[in-house]
C-alpha cells in the first residue's frame, strides 16, 4: 500500500520515495507520496518526480484498483530507483483554498437552509456546487455570499482527524452528499472539521484556516432542476 503522505501534511511540497511498480504508458506506483490523486471533485496534483540529474514530468495522477498511480512525460526510472517529488504549490495550494471555501459554502447552506449537496467540481480558484433548493433568487445569493464571507473572516480551524467506520457514522451529518459515497470497505473514515461551522467525511487537502481562503464571491448561480440549484464561486489569486 502506498502511504498517502498528504492525509496527514497537506502542506507538503517536497518528499522522498521509491518505485515499487512501474506500468504500462509510463505510469509508476510509489511507495509514499504528496501527489493528491483526486476525487471528491477536487482535481488531481501535478508536479515533477528528479532522480540524479534527469526529470520527470507528472501530468496526471489518478488511482488504477486502489493505487495512485504517477503518470510521467516520458519512460520512467526503474523499478527500485529513489526518487525526489516535488508538487506544483501555487496549484495545489489554490486548489486547498477552493475546497475549503467549498467547504465554507456547504456548512452555511446547511446551518442555515438545511439543504443537502447533490455534487460539485472546483479547478484552481473556482469551483460549483450543486444544492436541494427549489428556489433561488438574487436576494438568496447575496445573503449566502455575506454569510460565507463572515465564516472565512471567523478564521476557523481547519482540524482533520481519522475515526473508525463506526464512530464517524455516529456524528450526526456528516454525509453532506445526497448520495453516501463511502464504499463499504473503508473502516476508517477522514474528517475535515471547519471548527464550529462544519465536519464532513472528506478525503481531500484543506488550508489550515479559514481565513487563508480569502474574500469568496459567488459570480453565478442556475437552476439545474425542480430541486436543484447550482451555484458558481470564485477566488482571488
Amino acid at each position: 500500500m502506498t502511504e498517502l503522505l498528504f492525509l496527514d501534511d497537506a502542506n507538503l511540497r517536497e518528499f522522498s520515495a521509491t518505485i515499487v511498480d512501474v506500468l504500462e504508458g509510463n505510469g509508476i506506483v510509489l511507495d509514499r507520496t504528496a501527489f493528491y490523486p483526486g476525487g471528491g471533485g477536487q482535481p488531481a496534483d501535478l508536479g515533477v518526480l528528479v532522480a540524479g540529474e534527469e526529470s520527470w514530468q507528472v501530468t496526471k495522477v489518478k488511482r488504477v484498483g486502489g493505487r495512485p498511480v504517477h503518470f510521467l512525460d516520458h519512460p520512467s526510472p526503474p523499478l527500485g530507483t529513489v526518487l525526489s517529488g516535488h508538487i506544483d504549490w501555487q496549484r495545489r495550494y489554490q486548489l486547498m483554498r477552493t475546497h475549503t471555501a467549498m467547504h465554507i459554502l456547504c456548512g452555511v447552506i446547511w446551518r442555515d437552509y438545511g439543504a443537502s449537496v447533490t455534487g460539485g467540481n472546483m479547478e484552481p480558484l473556482k469551483g460549483r456546487m450543486d444544492f436541494e433548493f427549489e428556489t433561488m433568487r438574487q436576494e438568496l445569493v447575496a445573503a449566502i455570499e455575506e454569510a460565507v464571507n463572515r465564516e472565512v473572516e471567523a478564521a476557523r480551524p481547519v482540524v482533520v482527524n481519522m475515526l473508525p467506520r463506526e464512530e464517524a457514522f455516529q456524528i450526526p451529518d456528516l454525509i453532506r452528499t445526497k448520495i453516501n459515497l463511502l464504499p463499504e470497505g473503508i473502516t476508517e473514515v477522514r474528517t475535515v472539521e471547519l471548527v464550529g461551522l462544519d465536519l464532513q467525511a472528506d478525503g481531500g487537502t484543506h488550508v489550515r484556516n479559514t481565513k487563508e481562503v480569502g474574500p469568496i464571491r459567488i459570480t453565478d448561480y442556475k437552476s439545474k432542476g425542480k430541486i436543484n440549484k447550482r451555484i458558481y464561486l470564485e477566488l482571488n489569486e
